[in-house]
């Protein structure tokens, strides 16, 4: 019963995996991979070469590593920061009796129904320089339009709200599940001796949501880290490149110029070394707290 479960993993995880770090201990890259030269093959010309690909990464000799870790830790932190914040906002609202509140937990979990590629699409065509929405709102009351897309600082800030756009449903809908099972006794119980609103949050709902809110946090930070669809399908090939995180520039070191399939491997076995790294301290700071 189990053997087709690992037999999937092995062909879709491990093998995969496997070859990856297989690459990184190589110098393969597109001009001495194997390739097929007329009726002919030609054979493989790359050769091991160790922890060469790693050391020139983590000692900062390619030039590429740590500015692009830089900006990767920022725009994870940032997003889920964003997804946490708007998202507890939101679930905090929905929680509340109000009118119309599946009409309005509907339009808000819109964005994550929607497929990703779809929205962040939908996004492109709005910040775009010529014809957009953006400029077209901004031309109306007599402002210059704007090229949303083409300096550094704005590509940064143009993928980080399209992926809070994107990423705050979830966290509602989460947040709110974990404000539904707070008991109510709790929040009359403090009313009752007092407490203000803010005291009733911090010492009532903010211990209550801390389960979810971990869980959240850590899967936020997994799936923000390894976001490669919002950067790569809103820049496309225009970006400056200084909004590339590790992932997507992982991803054009291989299928751009030189074709550098060890380096890029090596960047991908780097970036899974980071992320468990970062989940087996969160997991188990979190069992301190939790036992202390």
């Amino acid at each position: 019963m189990v053997a087709p479960v690992v037999i999937v993993l092995a062909v879709l995880v491990l093998y995969p995996l496997g070859y990856g770090f297989y690459l990184s201990l190589t110098n393969a890259n597109e001009a001495n991979v194997a390739r097929d030269i007329g009726a002919f093959h030609a054979p493989a010309t790359y050769e091991m070469v160790g922890l060469d690909n790693y050391w020139s990464i983590l000692s900062g000799a390619d030039g590429d590593f740590y500015p692009r870790l830089t900006w990767t830790i920022v725009w994870t932190v940032s997003c889920v920061a964003l997804h946490i914040a708007i998202g507890m906002g939101l679930a905090l609202l929905l929680n509340r009796k109000m009118r119309a509140k599946l009409l309005y937990r509907a339009l808000l979990i819109l964005p994550w129904a929607v497929p990703a590629f779809v929205g962040v699409f939908a996004w492109r065509l709005m910040l775009n320089s010529q014809y957009g929405v953006f400029n077209e709102m901004i031309t109306a009351v007599g402002l210059p339009a704007q090229n949303w897309l083409a300096t550094p600082f704005a590509q940064k800030v143009a993928v980080i709200m399209v992926n809070v756009w994107i990423g705050v449903p979830f966290n509602m809908v989460a947040l709110l599940g974990g404000l539904q099972s707070i008991p109510k006794e709790l929040y009359e119980a403090s009313e009752m001796d007092g407490a203000s609103p803010w005291q009733r949050f911090v010492n009532v709902t903010l211990p209550g949501l801390r389960p979810v809110t971990n869980t959240v946090v850590l899967l936020g930070c997994i799936w923000t880290f390894n976001m490669f669809a919002v950067i790569y399908l809103l820049l496309g090939q225009n970006t400056t490149g200084e909004a590339d995180i590790l992932v997507t520039f992982a991803f054009r070191k291989a299928f751009t110029g030189v074709s550098d399939y060890s380096g890029a491997a090596t960047y991908g076995i780097v970036i899974l070394a980071l992320l468990l790294a970062f989940s087996t301290f969160y997991r188990r700071r979190q069992l301190k707290t939790e036992q202390a």
